[in-house]
């Protein structure tokens, strides 16, 4: 009498265990009943009849996906190794699981043909300079092609671009020919400057001889600073002048008011 009583209870607590189901915050149950759609339910504590009803769990935090390494030919060909990482979470449960078989992996294949497609409408300079921008035209077009699905793309960030050694010995002579052509440019610059400078110093030293003069002792000042055997004799200006007015022409003496020899010697 007793076995025929306990066989029900033990069937009915049976039961009620296979029916109690319990989600926790960060996940909701997709019910389907008789095979159909019935309702998202969670979180807490969720009353499913076997055999009738029947529950997807998913999950609703930020899945991280590593995006597999791939072989990237760039608009100038070449040929990288390129992988990324990819931030998504699923924000309508039902969309989820009725539009698409895995959601999981469907992002991540859809992850892999959308990073070869990108990179290969670019230059490998744009690659390696235009991170931020190739992140957000894949974060794009990820997200509006999984918005059917229910999910949500967050980030996509590329993390290496990984070139052959040929390639790398390439870019780098690129580079030491840049700076040599920026140390040209400063360098000419700089002369151009510098006689800029000269040609205004030279005006004014034109206008007034005195400058002249002050700028020749400067000279002999640095020069008598360093250690060198030069000797310096100074002479001044107008010495200088005497031995031109001796070396110019006898025209030119006689212009200026100077003896000819042939007259001194008639004297």
């Amino acid at each position: 009498m007793l076995i025929s009583y306990l066989v029900p209870v033990v069937l009915l607590v049976l039961l009620l265990a296979a029916s109690i189901r319990i989600l926790p915050e960060y996940k909701r149950g997709v019910v389907f009943f008789l095979g159909r759609f019935q309702s998202v339910k969670g979180p807490g504590l969720l009353i499913i009849i076997p055999g009738i009803q029947k529950m997807e769990v998913v999950d609703l935090r930020v899945i991280t996906m590593d995006v597999p390494e791939q072989d990237v030919i760039s608009q100038d060909n070449v040929t990288v190794k390129v992988n990324a990482v990819l931030y998504f979470r699923v924000v309508d449960p039902e969309k989820a699981i009725i539009q698409v078989e895995n959601f999981v992996n469907a992002t991540s294949q859809l992850a892999q043909t959308t990073l070869r497609s990108v990179l290969g409408k670019h230059d490998l300079d744009e690659m390696l300079s235009e991170r931020d921008k190739l992140n957000d035209d894949i974060q794009e077009i990820i997200d509006s092609s999984a918005e059917s699905w229910g999910i949500k793309v967050a980030n996509v960030e590329i993390k290496h671009v990984d070139l052959d050694e040929s390639m790398i010995r390439a870019i780098a002579r690129q580079a030491e020919a840049e700076r040599e052509r920026r140390a040209k440019v400063i360098h000419a610059e700089g002369e151009l400057q510098a006689s800029k400078k000269l040609v205004e110093a030279a005006n004014v030293m034109a206008e007034n001889s005195a400058a002249l003069q002050l700028r020749y002792l400067q000279t002999m000042s640095d020069m008598s600073n360093k250690n060198a055997s030069t000797i310096v004799f100074p002479l001044p200006m107008d010495i200088m002048e005497a031995f031109k007015h001796m070396n110019a022409s006898p025209a030119a003496r006689a212009r200026t008011g100077g003896a000819a020899p042939d007259d001194a010697d008639a004297s």
